[in-house]
């Protein structure tokens, strides 16, 4: 995990679009790791920093890659995450994030309706990128409010990724699950690259992935979230 990590963040910190820690050291030996980075110290985020980190988020997706998916697996939290390579996105985001974290959530004892509304699901996936045009942009990959940080001077910081090459949207989709990304940050990210138009109903299928992620890995109270954004981009496709 910690070694999928420093690959993450010396990836983002070779595009030079937003600041991430210095990985100083990453080692492994006998089933033993450990990730040596860069101490950095926060102060609160302002809408400046939160603004900053808008423009250089949307100038880090335009580093691009030949195919979606990543070099190298990794994790999203303690979960595994596949990223074999792939030239379509639909069939990535179906098989190496919904299906995956369905098919987990089976084991896991999630069956009935959360199942069968999924496989509904995957079956329209394509439905939501008619018209779509997208680019495999290098992605931070789990960016929620807590994986964000200003350095006094007012610098955004990234950290803890989860990258590979997909959709841009599923970074923004993410910022807003969880809250805590003012309104400046959208609005400069949406002045340096504006959002496409499908965005919003985009936003639920990406958040869904998360959603189910923390179902397996926390438990019940998250299936009626879960279940309640299939419904919603059932009805989309309806």
């Amino acid at each position: 995990m910690l070694i999928a990590e420093a690959d993450g963040l010396k990836a983002l910190a070779e595009c030079g679009a937003v600041r991430v820690p210095n990985v100083f050291a990453a080692e492994e030996q006998d089933g033993q790791a450990c990730l040596l980075m860069e101490w950095l110290d926060f102060e609160m985020k302002t809408e400046r920093a939160a603004a900053k980190l808008g423009e250089r988020l949307a100038q880090q997706h335009r580093c691009l890659g030949k195919q979606f998916g990543w070099r190298r697996n990794n994790f999203i939290g303690a979960t595994p995450q596949f990223n074999t390579l792939s030239e379509d996105w639909v069939t990535f985001f179906g098989k190496h994030r919904l299906g995956f974290q369905l098919r987990l959530a089976a084991e896991n004892g999630y069956r009935g309706e959360l199942q069968e509304n999924g496989a509904r699901l995957q079956e329209k996936l394509s439905a939501f990128f008619s018209g779509y045009s997208l680019q495999p942009s290098l992605l931070h990959g789990d960016l929620w409010s807590g994986n964000w940080g200003a350095l006094p001077n007012g610098e955004p910081v990234i950290f803890d990724p989860a990258v590979y090459y997909g959709d841009r949207e599923a970074d923004l989709a993410m910022t807003e699950l969880f809250g805590g990304f003012p309104a400046a940050f959208y609005s400069a990210y949406n002045s340096a690259w504006p959002f496409d138009p499908g965005y919003r109903v985009r936003r639920d299928l990406y958040n869904l992935y998360h959603v189910l992620n923390h179902l397996n890995l926390f438990g019940e109270g998250y299936r009626t979230q879960a279940e309640g954004l299939m419904a919603q981009l059932l009805a989309e496709t309806s």
